[in-house]
């Protein structure tokens, strides 16, 4: 029987869990060309249909004691599928967080977010329910993967559950061919796999650019914390803190690491 207490001696692993392929295609990319990150082996599912990709996170959950970086997506449309098996992944690893094993989470928002005033407290009871749950070292709010309920289309009972692919309709306006673009569209223009640093950094800008309008319209009782959300050590909201997703997410995986090590 393995020892599911304490598992000091870990190896140089980081795991991915999640049923968004897109999303674990960014994060993979993201963590894999950081030079600081060469010498450690990320871990995806490999399986995205919602039944088999469940299982395979399941599968994973014992192995995940030999990591030092879990980074687990926590949106509302798919924990509810998920939450046994991070259950599982959480109480293997519980009594080693925030020491010999750290939590990434990346997740959307309240529900009621765009309909509960221009106020970010509403932010806090989701983020402390997360903190019971997971005991995360870093929540990062990632904007498109947040979709307000009209936009999610109802399924029956027989249809099979599909992530969104296109971008939230309030960031639509933003880009060219409105309702073509897609998430892996963006997502992979940002990251701007493959470019020179300065395109990097141009894409990384007009990113920032078009969080701080979002931010600035969604929230104007707020624009003294705008720069804080998008800094390094994000936004203070009364006793929680949450980052903006990717803005510095290679940054806080890195030092979380180097604390693990």
């Amino acid at each position: 029987m393995p020892d599911i207490l304490s598992h000091a001696k870990r190896k140089n692993k980081i795991y991915i869990l999640t049923l968004d392929e897109v999303l674990a295609r960014d994060v993979f990319e993201r963590i894999t060309s950081d030079n600081r990150l060469k010498s450690f082996k990320v871990i995806r599912p490999g399986k995205w249909r919602p039944k088999e990709g469940v299982e395979a996170i399941e599968t994973l959950a014992l192995s995940t004691l030999t990591s030092k970086l879990l980074v687990i997506d926590v949106r509302r449309l798919t924990l509810a599928m998920l939450q046994h098996a991070y259950n599982k992944v959480v109480g293997y690893n519980r009594r080693d967080l925030n020491q010999f094993c750290y939590t990434v989470l990346i997740g959307d928002g309240p529900a009621n977010l765009f309909h509960a005033g221009k106020a970010l407290e509403v932010f806090v009871p989701h983020l402390s329910s997360h903190r019971v749950d997971y005991n995360p070292a870093v929540y990062f709010y990632d904007p498109f993967i947040h979709y307000e309920p009209h936009e999610i289309p109802l399924k029956g009972v027989d249809d099979e559950f599909q992530l969104p692919s296109k971008l939230p309709e309030r960031f639509r306006r933003y880009f060219q061919q409105q309702d073509r673009v897609t998430i892996a569209d963006v997502r992979r223009y940002f990251r701007a796999e493959g470019k020179s640093d300065d395109e990097k950094n141009m894409r990384a800008s007009l990113l920032k650019d078009l969080c701080k309008k979002r931010i600035a319209e969604q929230f104007p009782n707020h624009k003294d914390k705008l720069y804080a959300w998008l800094s390094k050590d994000g936004i203070q909201i009364a006793s929680e803190r949450m980052h903006l997703y990717p803005f510095y997410f290679e940054d806080w995986v890195y030092e979380l690491l180097q604390k693990a090590g």
